[in-house]
């Protein structure tokens, strides 16, 4: 089918889309009629000699093998550019987006595969909008102004609503401090209030927040809380504003009607999206992609990020990995031969807790600790019960964690021992440090050992990806660091870890800090 001002769609396959030369324009891609993705032609595309090839987003991807009606339309119109019926691979079924639970399922702004709004209900929002109520409650009583921000207060001020391709709430709050120092020890006064609530929180940087609500039927929601302050007339909100700002735009708060509810938002809602959308934000852009300068987010690592750096990497792994039978590491069982006396045992970087159940079933108290507590979820459920079983947040890169967390261990009985398999080569040099310094806490007083397990030459056999390993490390640095940190490494053996050809290396060292 095709309109006046119709795409020159010359290709649709399971690679992705192909277009004729043509002007920058914003297209939404529906599969039987539902949105699944949105595109800006040129900023999106790569330019080549047959044309401009758009490639399905990865997480898209899997979901291409099936028969579908791809339509593509001008969503501030709603004209229809293209619209025919395309067989993906070689199943003769409908293609149907959708996760586990069968709820549709399309691409957001940030190319993840979510469950958005456009795909809910009054009745699956209602919830939404009561823990949002909620949190901004528990906000004001541990004293901060707290409003809508981002896509929530663009859609609430915009169109008094949550938007289509959206798919999650954000509050933001501006500080009465100005320093980034004082702004963090806030952020983490709120984070103990919080708690001490009975809420669970988790961190994005030093202040930004995901505060989850449990709701009636037991589903998770987690809202989104970014911190904010003003210094030198500039406002800086985590994460991506850093604008010349007045206090008096922000505060006191005004109100916009969300969903038919009334919440706060910031007292000038054109000043507030324009610096955070652009003077264009009155027109929807569902493909919309923040163009943070580099100056903002250097500001921005450099006062409050550095904690969250590769954890997405993790999630990705243990999810791509989780229905793969896991099997007890040849670190654990290297720890249960030599030292047959252990009460203790941690494992750091503990991913789905096998090498701790297994010495739980030997009678073995043990500990897992993990940066990704995705990974040990479905174990800690398993064990709740089990009182030989600990599984713990932790984070390498939060001194907090670093010395927190080894302090608490150090007071469980001894005999204890380190293990920690394929961390060290995900690590910079300051994470290394703070793995060594953790482990030769934990072992204080006593005289265990921390052993280490790391690629330390990759081969074409697949290994990295499979341990999530990615890159080796050199054991010369490794050596280094252990020296630096006070340390001595008692053995080092490099082994293949098959006798075929270019078959992978790893390292193990057996390390203690006795001497």
């Amino acid at each position: 089918m095709r309109r006046p001002g119709a795409l020159d769609v010359l290709q649709v396959d399971a690679s992705g889309i192909l277009l004729g030369a043509g002007r920058e324009r914003l297209v939404d891609v529906a599969f039987d009629g539902r949105r699944i993705w949105s595109f800006w032609v040129l900023r999106d595309g790569e330019q080549g000699e047959d044309g401009v090839r758009l490639a399905w987003p990865k997480p898209l991807r899997p979901f291409l093998d099936g028969v579908t009606d791809v339509t593509m339309t001008d969503p501030a119109s709603d004209t229809v550019l293209f619209s025919r019926t395309v067989q993906f691979g070689e199943r003769s079924e409908r293609i149907e987006v959708v996760n586990a639970a069968g709820r549709p399922l399309a691409i957001d702004k940030s190319l993840k595969l979510v469950e958005t709004f456009d795909t809910r209900d009054a009745a699956q929002v209602e919830p939404l909008l009561d823990a949002i109520d909620e949190v901004l409650g528990a906000l004001r009583e541990v004293g901060l102004d707290a409003f809508l921000a981002y896509g929530t207060a663009l859609g609430a001020i915009r169109d008094g609503g949550l938007i289509g391709h959206d798919s999650d709430a954000d509050l933001g709050y501006v500080s009465t401090y100005d320093h980034p120092v004082d702004v963090i020890r806030e952020s983490f006064r709120i984070q103990r209030a919080l708690t001490d609530m009975g809420y669970r929180v988790t961190r994005y940087s030093a202040i930004a927040l995901k505060v989850h609500v449990e709701e009636s039927d037991g589903l998770d929601r987690g809202l989104d809380v970014f911190g904010g302050f003003m210094r030198d007339g500039v406002l800086y909100l985590m994460g991506e504003i850093a604008v010349p700002f007045e206090r008096e735009w922000i505060y006191p708060l005004g109100t916009a009607t969300l969903e038919g509810r009334e919440f706060p938002v910031p007292a000038d809602a054109d000043k507030f999206l324009t610096a955070t959308y652009g003077p264009r934000w009155r027109v929807p852009d569902p493909a919309y992609k923040f163009t943070t300068p580099a100056s903002t987010i250097e500001l921005f690592n450099g006062w409050f990020r550095g904690m969250r750096t590769g954890r997405a990497g993790w999630h990705a792994y243990h999810k791509r990995t989780a229905r793969q039978q896991p099997s007890v590491s040849d670190v654990a069982r290297e720890v249960a031969e030599r030292h047959p006396d252990l009460a203790t045992y941690v494992d750091i970087g503990c991913g789905r807790g096998t090498d701790v159940a297994w010495f739980a079933d030997r009678g073995v108290s043990a500990v897992g600790l993990d940066f990704q507590p995705y990974a040990f979820e479905a174990e800690a459920q398993r064990r709740a019960d089990d009182p030989r079983v600990t599984f713990q947040l932790f984070n390498l890169l939060e001194l907090r964690h670093v010395l927190a967390v080894p302090a608490w261990i150090a007071r469980m009985p001894g005999p204890r021992a380190v293990g920690c398999v394929h961390v060290v080569e995900r690590l910079g040099h300051r994470g290394r440090m703070n793995l060594l310094r953790a482990a030769r806490m934990v072992l204080a007083g006593t005289t265990g050992t921390l052993h280490l397990q790391f690629l330390s030459q990759k081969g074409r056999d697949g290994y990295a990806r499979r341990t999530g390993a990615r890159k080796p490390l050199d054991p010369a640095v490794v050596l280094a660091e252990v020296a630096e940190s006070g340390g001595r490494v008692l053995e080092e053996v490099r082994t293949s870890v098959s006798s075929e050809p270019g078959s992978s290396q790893v390292c193990r060292m057996i390390i203690d800090w006795n001497a």
